[in-house]
């Protein structure tokens, strides 16, 4: 299974360095319209998608996580780091099993 990245120019470019298809997308129906291509094909196995874009279109983010097994969304920040609501994975796990890595 592949991998394959949606966000701006910076992300999409450094995946593609090591060999991973994506789009840049700049606006909620780009978005909306990639994520729905993405889910339509078979040999997709990861979506690597930016905080910011996954933001965007949110409600379809959720519900695409709930009712599909495949492909794997993992959301990741883009050039600009974190959003500031979100938590780092230090702090999920920390908050889920009380040990600091």
């Amino acid at each position: 299974m592949k991998y394959y990245s949606i966000g701006d120019e910076d992300t999409v470019l450094g995946f593609s360095l090591v060999g991973v298809e994506g789009r840049i997308v700049r606006t909620k129906d780009e978005a909306e319209e990639t994520v729905q291509k993405v889910f339509a094909r078979n040999d997709i196995g990861i979506l690597l998608i930016t905080e910011r874009i996954a933001a965007l279109i949110k409600a379809t983010i959720d519900q695409l996580i709930f009712t599909s097994k495949f492909p794997l969304i993992i959301e990741i920040p883009d050039r600009k780091g974190p959003l500031a609501d979100r938590k780092s994975i230090e702090e999920i796990i920390r908050s889920s099993i009380g040990i600091k890595i």
